[in-house]
């Protein structure tokens, strides 16, 4: 039991978003602590009420015995908590621009709950100083308490790895930092409390939205790297896997592979850093040219496999195309920010009849997000194009001949994650 040293009273935690960061994080901490999960999505709070998880982050036996943790879509059920961790989406918008939409109504949700003493702590990936610039004079204003004074904050990124039963919330070692040497030292020990891996306690606030935004930029540059060599390798005729596999043999390879680069973190937070870049009189050249090129390679894949087609003399208006996947990566359900779509719309702008399958994605939420209809089930034989884009187990365990069974005899099959053996596929990254 973590007790809030502003207070003198045990922690008592509202938890503002409960998706794929914020559920887990409630769960944990129901274990010592009375937990209020807020979302504003009356829908998911009755599914997580039934012990449902759409996410399939938290299996349904953890949260029926999370006897701690109450759901609610009511703001007013979060008076009397005097601990609040704010975990909405900062997702960008159709200009690239970070959207702080979400993350300034939880601010004034939080505004309005919080009392002298409380400590207010966000995960939401954000630029350097927007935790301090912008949420807390919103919680301020809204409060009408001082900062530093009546109240604090804290800041702890999260690091949540949709579908990845090994890098759970407790085996990842925690960034942590506050806003006072005592809020540092409070918010280090609450989630020391339930992180097994351990704790990073940062310098300052400003420290930890940086390492937070950096992971992901350091890893899509690397990515990035590895997709314009592919683009060069195809140039040249060389199987880019192949390349990478002999260049792994040196020791200090990083074993990068090229593919779409999606989701909620990778394609998303470069854009937080270069936009505060940009407000500072800086032009960030290489993360956005590295941004540039993987937000090309859904167009690049569909031209490709249109080019293919071409020369097998199919014609491609009117062809009928199957995209196998349509989440941002495999084995999950998540469809934030996929670049599968840009491989639908631009076989779509071709003129190609495309079907999208994916059985990991419910048909309510492909329509919701992108306007799709999903196929239950592809027709063997029937198509002029596949695309492998997810590398989704079950593709995995249908293996190369059941594939290609899906389409005609001349069929083209495009292996985007280069799941099948080398030679299985005619055209992969």
């Amino acid at each position: 039991m973590v007790t809030n040293p502003f207070t003198r009273s045990p922690a008592r935690i509202g938890v503002i978003g409960l998706g794929y960061v914020g559920l887990p994080l409630a769960v944990a901490f129901a274990a010592e602590h009375d937990v209020v999960g807020f979302d504003v999505d009356a829908d998911r709070v009755a599914e997580l009420a039934r012990a449902e998880d759409r996410t399939l982050e938290v299996p349904p036996e953890a949260l029926r015995a999370a006897s701690r943790l109450t759901f609610t879509d009511d703001p007013t059920a979060l008076a009397g908590c005097n601990v609040f961790i704010v975990t909405v989406p900062t997702p960008i918008d159709a200009h690239k621009r970070p959207d702080l939409s979400a993350l300034m109504a939880a601010s004034r949700t939080v505004g309005q709950a919080i009392g002298k003493g409380g400590v207010v702590i966000f995960e939401s990936t954000v630029y350097p100083g927007a935790t301090e610039e912008d949420c807390v004079p919103v919680v301020a204003e809204v409060s009408g308490l001082t900062f530093n004074r009546d109240f604090y904050a804290g800041y702890s990124p999260e690091r949540a790895n949709p579908g990845d039963p090994v890098h759970r919330l407790s085996d990842i070692v925690k960034v942590t930092a506050g806003s006072t040497a005592e809020a540092a030292d409070f918010v280090d020990a609450l989630y020391g409390s339930v992180v097994r891996a351990g704790t990073h306690r940062a310098s300052s606030i400003r420290v930890a939205e940086a390492a937070k935004v950096i992971e992901n930029t350091q890893r899509d540059l690397n990515i990035a790297l590895i997709n314009e060599f592919a683009l060069i390798f195809h140039r040249m005729g060389i199987d880019t896997h192949e390349v990478l596999a002999a260049a792994a043999t040196k020791w200090n390879f990083l074993n990068f592979r090229p593919g779409l680069v999606g989701g909620h973190c990778i394609g998303v937070d470069p854009y937080y850093l270069t936009h505060k870049a940009e407000a500072l009189g800086y032009h960030p050249e290489v993360i956005l040219a590295g941004r540039r090129i993987n937000d090309g390679m859904g167009g690049y894949v569909a031209r490709e496999l249109v080019k293919e087609m071409i020369r097998r003399g199919v014609l491609v208006k009117g062809a009928r195309v199957l995209v196998m996947g349509l989440a941002f990566k495999e084995n999950t359900p998540d469809l934030r920010n996929t670049r599968v779509i840009d491989i639908v719309r631009e076989l779509a702008d071709y003129g190609a009849e495309v079907d999208v399958w994916d059985p990991w994605i419910a048909p309510d939420a492909a329509r919701e997000e992108y306007g799709l209809t999903l196929t239950a089930a592809p027709q063997t034989g029937a198509y002029d194009g596949v695309v492998l884009a997810v590398a989704h187990r079950e593709f995995a365990e249908l293996g190369a001949e059941q594939i290609r069974a899906f389409g005609r005899p001349n069929a083209v099959l495009f292996d985007v994650k280069a799941m099948l053996p080398s030679g299985a596929a005619d055209l992969r990254l």
